[in-house]
């Protein structure tokens, strides 16, 4: 059984990794064989036979899901089309600022729409108005008539980044778009249904907490802990609490599931052994073990429920109700057991949870707590010693065995997670979580001071967190390990936790040497590489040459708290493990290119600012030294040199001038190939680099001139540079229609070769004695990216 499960969600997993799905002819081969490997499984081949099994069944399993789930699309023809839809909100809202978001169970397209998927993700700005021009709260469990723009999937697609398009495919939302001022009703106030319900009862729930504790910083915290919800955390917050290795406690956890599981099984025994205080002999009907065990599996079904039915929340619900089952069956169910039939069963329902961190990282953690501890032959210490003792233990076990998985997925490991997590998890699990949840069901005069006295105990561990955070050496960073570094760390750490008379056993943290000890690829001397990210509409590009590194631009801001720095651009540089730079350029006061520049400043030191920001913008204000762009400033990097061609610095007398006016324009040569990074100019800016600096303007590769606008990338100056690649960093159906069909048709023309991030997503450009070109979407594609 154990290997039939792990082979099956290798095979699924193999499949996330493939950039085509299976064919149905070959799905039904897969079956054929399959049931061949089933009816031979007696054979003296037994386990060959089991694996093969396995592997198939997980490949066609997945696949049979995928190919159901992108079936339910949206026609191509119906993008960027007025839609009126009718349909129920179906999920927890999100409200910010500018509106709310929500998904849509759509149950009914008026017009002439010729595909409309099941469900939709939608936005809402500017306000929830019906037709009448009411406000009207969004709530689960409503059904709206609401005219919509739709499009496709898509998200940014970037190396060491989220991946957008998989998240909605697992969500079984296959469109997303926002509300058009127009004919939007309010049909019925509630629906019935089991998950408007359940989304109903979360909503009021956060809804209590949220006025409850009206102003409090950390209120986010508390919403997370009783209802999962983790989009009110700020991302100032989340850096604290992923510097200390804390975050896994910010949500609705496997050990906060077990916790109250085991609360609410304690209590259920306690009760049953004395029959409710009747004579009614209860344990004599049915022991009471079951009746406890039965209780626990359905608070935590109902907490996790409640959770938002997480991976981590997921697999201790499995495990606990095989638990349950194994005692009501009068089967004994090992722990390798358990964990094997929750894998099995997370796979089965969610093969697209193996794609998250949460999956790796939630199994990885218990399967090093029964390896550190089922059938070990120690004698435990009684008392309360003891019990610490074993909480140090497990502890240094789930540390232990995860940092080789923690520097795979996020490039770096918390130095001070283990001494933060020893504070937290009793805190979070033993007060905090308990407060929170019985604050959230208490009547209104009985809730305040116990969410209050939660969100004290947060605030206060908070303090502590960010003071353990705020030094350099809390986090180890370094690049993502190659597959043998990996291999040979995991090996290592088994070593590390071996039974007590194991040979050795320190032995195990040389293995991690390689893992801690790489460094960040770079170029050789003489040459650089270039990488523009998607970004959506933006602009960021990251230039490495040997032993430096400069970022021009830093992507735009989408919301408060959320920009290309800190969606983009830093988990590709943890990926890489790069932690520092040398110099930062702003090319102007846009929000596309400066958005992210604060949050650069704050998450790493930057040794140098280049910019044509005025003199009192907070980029500058926080820059450690800043000087402003100027035509004519040179330097050079290991063999590699920068000219900086404009803004000239008479341009910075001139108010009148807009910030496109006076971009940083950069060139970048090495070898006898260049790149010319144009920002934001237009047709006049680019007259005047014809008339000043002609010679200085040839180029091999060329950074579309305003993401493309047909006010810039005149004839004469795509001639002047003659490029044989034009860039084009621009969002997926932006609404500026950047790149204009006339100037894309222009580069052809020329004969350039044009790559846009939006269909390539982030391109790598390596200038040596030639330039290789990566694109994201090429080398890394998935069968769900563009469906």
């Amino acid at each position: 059984m154990h290997i039939a499960i792990l082979s099956f969600a290798a095979g699924a997993a193999w499949l996330q990794c493939q950039a085509a799905l299976p064919s149905w002819r070959a799905l039904a081969l897969a079956a054929a064989l399959v049931l061949s490997c089933l009816l031979f499984r007696a054979t003296r081949r037994r386990i060959p036979l089991l694996l093969a099994g396995g592997v198939l069944a997980g490949v066609g399993w997945a696949a049979l899901l995928a190919h159901a789930a992108l079936a339910d699309d949206l026609a191509q023809a119906d993008e960027g089309r007025d839609l009126q839809l009718v349909g129920t909100i179906d999920n927890l809202p999100y409200r910010f600022d500018g509106g709310v978001r929500f998904h849509v169970a759509v149950e009914q397209v008026a017009g002439n729409a010729s595909r409309v998927p099941r469900r939709v993700a939608l936005s809402w700005y500017a306000g929830t108005r019906d037709r009448h021009g009411a406000m009207v709260e969004v709530q689960p469990g409503q059904r709206w008539r609401l005219t919509v723009r739709l499009q496709r999937p898509h998200g940014n697609a970037n190396p060491h980044g989220f991946d957008y398009e998989a998240w909605l495919l697992e969500q079984g939302v296959r469109a997303t778009g926002y509300v058009r001022p127009g004919r939007n009703e309010l049909l019925a106030q509630w629906v019935p249904g089991p998950r408007h319900a359940l989304e109903r009862a979360r909503d009021a729930l956060r809804a209590r907490i949220l006025v409850a504790l009206e102003g409090a910083p950390y209120r986010g915290v508390i919403v997370a802990l009783v209802v999962g919800d983790q989009r009110g955390i700020a991302q100032s917050d989340w850096e604290v609490f992923n510097r200390t290795g804390i975050s896994h406690l910010v949500s609705i956890s496997g050990l906060h599931v077990t916790m109250l599981a085991g609360l609410a099984a304690w209590i259920t025994a306690f009760l049953w052994r004395r029959s409710f205080f009747t004579a009614a002999q209860l344990p004599l009907r049915v022991p009471a073990q079951r009746v406890a065990a039965l209780a626990g599996a359905l608070v935590a079904l109902l907490y996790v429920l409640l959770a938002g039915f997480g991976v981590p929340a997921q697999r201790t619900f499995y495990m606990l109700a095989v638990v349950a089952a194994a005692l009501w069956l009068g089967r004994i169910a090992s722990a390798f057991h358990v964990l094997c039939l929750a894998l099995g069963v997370v796979v089965l329902l969610d093969p697209w949870a193996m794609l998250w961190p949460g999956f790796w990282l939630s199994f990885g953690a218990v399967a090093a707590i029964l390896y550190a501890s089922v059938g070990r032959l120690e004698r435990r210490r009684p008392g309360w010693r003891g019990t610490l003792l074993l909480a140090a233990r497990t502890q240094w076990a789930v540390t232990v065995a995860l940092v080789p998985l923690t520097i795979l997925m996020f490039g770096q490991v918390s130095l001070v997670s283990p001494l933060a997590n020893a504070v937290a998890i009793p805190v979070i699990s033993l007060f905090v979580t308990p407060l929170a949840l019985a604050g959230s069901m208490l009547p209104s005069p009985l809730a305040e001071p116990v969410l209050g006295a939660a969100h004290a105990a947060v605030a206060i561990l908070a303090a502590g967190l960010e003071w353990l955070a705020a030094p350099r050496l809390a986090v180890w960073s370094a690049p993502a390990p190659q597959p043998w570094m990996l291999a040979l760390a995991l090996a290592g750490t088994a070593w590390l936790l071996a039974p007590r008379g194991w040979p050795h056993r320190w032995a195990g943290l040389a293995a991690w040497t390689p893992l801690l000890t790489q460094l960040p690829t770079a170029p050789p001397p003489g040459a650089f590489r270039v990488t523009a990210f998607d970004v959506g509409q933006g602009m960021a590009l990251l230039v490495e040459t040997h032993r430096h590194r400069l970022l021009y631009d830093a992507g735009p801001q989408y919301a408060p708290g959320a920009d290309g720095a800190t969606r983009v651009i830093l988990p590709y540089l943890r990926g890489r493990g790069i932690a520092r730079l040398d110099t930062l350029i702003v090319s102007h006061s846009d929000l596309d290119h400066a958005g992210g520049a604060l949050s650069v400043l704050a998450a790493l030191p930057v040794a140098h600012t280049l910019s044509s920001l005025p003199e009192g913008h907070p980029a500058v204000r926080r820059s450690a030294l800043h000087a402003r762009c100027e035509a004519g400033r040179r330097w050079r990097w290991d063999g590699v040199g920068f000219e900086m061609l404009g803004p000239p610095m008479q341009s910075y007398d001139d108010p009148a001038l807009k910030a496109n006016a006076r971009s940083c324009v950069l060139r970048i040569e090495a070898g006898g190939k260049a790149i010319l990074l144009a920002a934001d100019i237009e047709a006049a800016q680019e007259a005047e680099l014809l008339r000043r600096v002609p010679a200085a303007l040839r180029a091999d590769v060329l950074l579309a001139p305003h993401h493309g606008s047909g006010t810039s990338s005149t004839p004469a100056f795509l001639q002047a540079v003659r490029p044989t690649l034009g860039i084009f960093q621009v969002g997926y159906r932006n609404r500026y229609r950047h790149p204009k069909k006339e100037v894309y048709a222009r580069y052809g023309e020329l004969g350039i070769r044009r790559l846009r991030t939006d269909q390539s997503g982030a391109i790598t450009m390596d200038f040596g004695a030639r330039i290789g070109i990566e694109e994201y979407r090429r080398t890394h594609a998935r069968y769900w990216h563009g469906r």
